[in-house]
C-alpha cells in the first residue's frame, strides 16, 4: 500500500464551527467547504490537513453514526509553544494541562476544540537520560 495522503477527520454535530475554531485558533483555512463536510489545510503548510465531517452524514456508517469524536488527541509540534499557549489562553481556551517540560522530551500543554477533542501543543526537547535510551537512533530530538 501506497499513502499518498493522511488527514484526521473530527465528527462533530456542528461542522461550521468546528471549522472556524480550526481556522481562528490554529491558522486552517477551507479548501472545501460544504454543510455536511470542510477539509481544511495549513495556511503556510500543504502537507497539514484536517477535516471536519457532520456526524449524522449518509457516509458515516450506521453503527457509527451520530457519534462525535471522542478519545482523540491531535498533536500540532510548534516552534515556541509558550507564545502559542499565551495565545490560546487570552482567546479563552481551556487548558487542561499546564505549560510543562516532561522528561520524555516535550515541552507542551493541552487545550481542547468545542468538541472536547484534545489538542497537545508540542515542542521536542532533549529528553532525560532515563528516556533518551528509549529512542531509536536517528529519532531523538535535539
Amino acid at each position: 500500500m501506497k499513502v499518498t495522503s493522511y488527514y484526521p477527520v473530527v465528527m462533530t454535530h456542528d461542522v461550521a464551527a468546528t471549522a472556524r475554531f480550526y481556522g481562528q485558533h490554529f491558522g486552517f483555512v477551507a479548501l472545501f467547504t460544504s454543510n455536511w463536510y470542510v477539509h481544511l489545510q495549513l495556511a503556510d503548510n500543504a502537507a497539514v490537513n484536517l477535516a471536519v465531517l457532520d456526524a449524522g452524514h449518509e457516509t458515516i456508517p450506521v453503527p457509527a453514526r451520530g457519534q462525535v469524536a471522542g478519545g482523540l488527541l491531535l498533536n500540532f509540534e510548534v516552534d515556541d509553544p509558550d507564545a502559542v499557549h499565551d495565545r490560546l489562553k487570552a482567546a479563552g481556551l481551556p487548558i487542561l494541562l499546564s505549560l510543562r517540560d516532561e522528561a520524555f522530551g516535550q515541552r507542551h500543554f493541552i487545550t481542547s476544540d468545542p468538541n472536547g477533542v484534545l489538542i497537545d501543543i508540542i515542542k521536542p526537547i532533549p529528553p532525560s537520560g532515563e528516556f533518551a535510551a528509549q529512542y531509536e537512533v536517528g529519532a531523538l530530538p535535539t
